[in-house]
């Protein structure tokens, strides 16, 4: 565990008590702190208890009068659509929020680095689709390569929770928006934007707010390196804010949609293909169509990003190309789930909004679709270019019919239930197709989260099997 550096003596308050919030409490209590914990949820308050920590519930800015700084977990809204009643209290007091990245980037460096050949170092990857499997490709390129490296943030180990990093070791972080959006330090030492699509509008006040809350990851600390997804305007800005000029290669662009080009540093793939690019010159390139972990113009956007935040820390293209091979892809984000007689089921059960649903779509052929669940706002018009590729959708969830009026010239069935899309999809099923799960919706309606949607779509194929 990471001690919180600079509480020693000091009472921190902490609000959720989930797994970010417990962890906090810990790695305070660790630092020295007095630390009062509450969260709305009994068991959860119970539980916090057990562990020797003080249970005080916090109702006016009078409650925050020995308290330092209140901890406040991801979920909890600190500005829009309006603020925790808690976190409005203590704003009110006048008491510095923040949550446990930022915590983690203020207590991370010791004086024992001195005496390190190699300093540790931090990568942190941000954007609305494919950071979980952005970061998982690095920490996985970093092991297969040597490296001792920690996965950690919205994906592994609570950020405070993992081992302080030894001599050349590299945390890779996956971040969210709530998450970049409240931090106080922001500091990594490479940072990765992969992309930006609408998701969380209500939680930062419209879209602005969103890449707001994204770009924190770049401007408050700056980065040494910062990789750049610039397929979407936002990216593109994002870019020639950080660079001094044409030629810093301090910033690597990455693309999938165009062959990027300039005295730069770009990585971009085409028609399967990675290419890497310095001062005008090809240096490296990878095959990507073969790694069947990543299939995909979404996944070839992630390889991208990956690749480049790895060259930053010296390792060769023929180095990633290897690591990249053995690596398996994550569950419920395009996860083969079986092949049989021809047809091949694929889990992309993470695909929870129309951007990374579209990706699923135009990463297969001819596909039985089985989308559906709680949508969110914008309607399903983007998914317009993906269509094509769909032979027939079996459409579950409690707005099932309605969800299926939207898909325009697309043989839509409705079948509301997991149970019931799967085995349709299995009986219509030829040779040469993919059963897929890609919901383009949330999944709250019927599961209390994408990994048990995800779970039950296995389930059912592999007893169907």
């Amino acid at each position: 565990m990471i001690p919180v550096r600079g509480v020693e003596g000091h009472c921190v308050a902490v609000l959720g008590l989930g797994r970010s919030g417990l962890s906090a409490a810990r790695a305070l209590r660790l630092g020295g702190a007095d630390v009062l914990c509450w969260d709305d949820n009994p068991a959860a308050r119970e539980a916090a208890a057990e562990e020797g920590f003080d249970i005080r519930q916090f109702r006016a800015a009078e409650d925050f009068a020995d308290v330092a700084s209140l901890i406040v977990s991801p979920g909890i809204p600190h500005l829009y659509p309006e603020p925790n009643k808690v976190v409005a209290a203590a704003q009110e007091a006048g008491v510095p929020v923040d949550n446990d990245i930022g915590l983690f980037f203020r207590s991370l460096a010791t004086s024992e680095w001195d005496s390190f050949d190699t300093a540790p170092r931090v990568i942190a990857v941000t954007g609305s689709n494919g950071k979980s499997t952005t970061s998982a490709l690095i920490h996985h390129i970093l092991e297969e390569s040597g490296r001792e490296a920690q996965l950690a943030g919205n994906i592994g180990r609570g950020v405070l929770d993992i081992d302080p990093p030894g001599d050349g070791g590299v945390v890779v972080l996956e971040l969210s928006s709530y998450q970049t959006e409240l931090a106080r330090a922001l500091t990594p030492d490479v940072a990765v934007f992969t992309n930006l699509s609408p998701d969380h509008l209500d939680r930062h006040g419209g879209p602005g707010g969103y890449f707001a809350a994204k770009r924190r990851l770049f401007a408050e600390g700056g980065p040494d390196r910062a990789v750049i997804g610039v397929d979407e305007p936002e990216g593109l800005f994002l870019a020639g804010q950080m660079a001094e000029g044409p030629g810093d290669d301090r910033v690597i662009r990455v693309s999938v949609d165009r062959k990027l080009t300039g005295p730069g540093w770009q990585v971009f793939a085409r028609k399967g293909f990675l290419s890497e690019y310095r001062k005008g010159r090809q240096v490296g390139s990878i095959d990507l169509r073969q790694i069947k972990g990543l299939p995909g113009a979404h996944n070839h956007q992630n390889a991208c990003c990956a690749f480049a935040a790895c060259r930053t820390l010296g390792l060769s293209p023929r180095d990633i190309e290897r690591a990249m091979q053995t690596f398996a892809g994550l569950p419920h984000r395009s996860q083969m789930v079986a092949e049989k007689d021809g047809v091949q089921f694929v889990n992309d059960s993470k695909a929870t909004n129309v951007d990374a649903a579209l990706m699923a779509l135009l990463a297969f052929e001819r596909i039985r679709w089985i989308c559906g669940g709680l949508e969110k706002e914008g309607g399903l018009a983007g998914l317009k270019e993906g269509l094509p590729h769909v032979t027939k959708a079996y459409v579950i969830g409690r707005e099932a019919a309605g969800f299926a009026l939207q898909l325009e010239g697309v043989d839509a069935e409705v079948c509301t239930t997991m149970s019931h899309a799967v085995m349709r999809a299995m009986e219509d099923a030829q040779p040469g197709e993919t059963v897929l799960l890609a919901p383009a919706a949330a999944s709250f309606d019927q599961y209390d989260s994408f990994e048990r949607r995800g779970e039950d779509f296995i389930a059912e194929v592999k007893a169907r099997l």
